[in-house]
């Protein structure tokens, strides 16, 4: 039996690609194998959201080609998109294939095989309009499950380079969606993170239909599903509809990822972003009022080209005015190919580090503020893993509907299920949690009987 071992790097995106590409291998007789060990095949899949996205891509193709010289060496995913001739370049590299047409990745190593000859599999990303379905009925976590539900971007941020990564905007159909949710549920599942490179956009390229549609459709139609995460919307993206969605739904989680990036219009404007502070905030109130306890979660650049402390300031008095919940904060890299990086007025490193540090801090804080609202509450969380810190503390460690981290003690057969938790300390990143009573579902009970 042919062997298989798979290396991921980057975003989920990727990481669900690679279990859809696994299917394929799978379904092909496969067996995987971890990629430390000796395969007869690498898919190495790759990231190019940073320059040191590119380079990390570049480290793991060499090593695995010294671990098994004679092994198939197939690179894939978004440097391989942007990239292919500084791939193959790479002696040992056999197959590139990019952010599409990856189910002809199978061919092209029968291919290979025959002819010896590297093969690029590459093609225009741009003129793609089609979503490429990738099924995925099992994930090797088994406590959440995405399901990515659209692919590409057409904002063209200035510090990004995804657009031209991953293509413009494309929907996939809303059958093929609930079909694999309900296959997702069928298969154990709980809860559902709804993915995608722009995922809030999804139905943009649509007549008729949109996200909100979307949403109420999984709501009513998959059976036995507990919870809906949507991994990251944009403001621009929340519209009333979707406002009045979240608030009737009671599968869709109190948490939204919505990336700010900035704080201030003039910054926002030379990152080409397409709302105002005034509307993000307008945003967020009405949000807030349809979901009284929601937690908001963001992305921040910090030090982008021209950013003046006055410029910073107005970022930092935002998030701490609108209680955001918690911060990933990036200092501003530049990425080759982007117009952000030919900018003027590039930003200090030292100045950069300062203001992560300040935006960090205040992210801390801004988490336990938000976590101490909930001590002494009963809250739902499904146990993903043991307390890796105590391994044998007895402790296991969820997230709760509002993204508030867990540790409390279960027991081995919780996981997965939606156990009742009393949150007796508040605190970040972790909250200490008494565990009260797994949730009795007796849907899937019944369903079990008549399967």
């Amino acid at each position: 039996m042919p062997s298989v071992a798979f290396h991921t790097l980057g975003c989920k995106v990727n990481h669900y690609e690679t279990e859809a590409i696994w299917q394929l291998f799978k379904d092909s007789g496969y067996e995987r194998t971890e990629f430390e060990s000796a395969a007869d095949v690498y898919v190495i899949n790759t990231c190019t959201v940073t320059n040191t996205g590119d380079k990390k891509s570049r480290q793991v193709i060499r090593r695995a080609i010294r671990k098994n010289p004679d092994a198939v060496i197939c690179v894939t995913g978004c440097y391989a998109q942007t990239s292919p001739a500084e791939i193959m370049a790479i002696p040992g590299v056999d197959i590139v294939v990019g952010t599409q047409d990856r189910v002809k990745m199978l061919d092209y190593i029968e291919q290979f095989k025959r002819e010896r000859q590297p093969i690029n599999g590459v093609g225009n990303i741009m003129k793609t309009r089609v979503y490429e379905e990738l099924d995925v009925p099992t994930f090797t976590d088994r406590t959440r499950a995405s399901l990515k539900i659209q692919e590409g971007c057409n904002n063209f941020c200035t510090f990004c380079i995804i657009p031209w990564a991953r293509g413009l905007m494309r929907s996939r159909d809303p059958k093929e969606v609930i079909k694999q949710a309900q296959s997702l549920v069928n298969a154990g599942y709980k809860e559902i993170v709804l993915t995608g490179i722009h995922t809030g956009g999804y139905g943009e390229d649509m007549k008729d239909y949109n996200l909100a549609a979307l949403l109420r459709e999984l709501d009513e139609k998959v059976i036995g599903l507990k919870r809906i995460r949507i991994s990251s919307i944009e403001a621009s993206q929340i519209t009333d509809e979707v406002i009045e969605v979240l608030d009737q739904s009671d599968k869709i989680v109190r948490h939204l990822h919505i990336p700010l990036q900035s704080g201030s219009n003039s910054v926002l404007k030379r990152m080409r972003r397409k709302y105002t502070m005034e509307f993000f905030g307008e945003r967020l109130d009405r949000l807030k009022e349809a979901l009284p306890g929601l937690a908001v979660t963001s992305d921040v650049i910090v030090g982008f080209p021209g950013e003046t402390e006055a410029e910073f300031m107005e970022t930092y008095d935002f998030i701490k005015e609108h209680k955001f919940s918690e911060l990933h904060v990036f200092p501003y890299s530049k990425r080759t190919g982007t117009p952000a990086a030919r900018m003027d007025d590039q930003v200090d490193e030292d100045v950069k580090n300062e203001r992560v540090h300040r935006l960090i801090a205040l992210s801390d804080q801004l988490a336990k503020e938000y976590a101490s609202n909930y001590e002494n509450e009963v809250l739902e969380v499904i146990p993903e893993e043991q307390d890796k810190d105590n391994p044998n503390s007895g402790l296991y460690v969820g997230y709760t509907d509002n993204y508030l981290k867990v540790k409390f003690p279960a027991t081995e057969d919780m996981i997965g299920k939606i156990v009742k938790v009393k949150i007796t300390k508040a605190g970040y990143p972790f909250n200490e949690g008494q565990f009260v009573r797994v949730v009795e579902d007796f849907t899937t009970e019944s369903e079990e009987k008549i399967s």
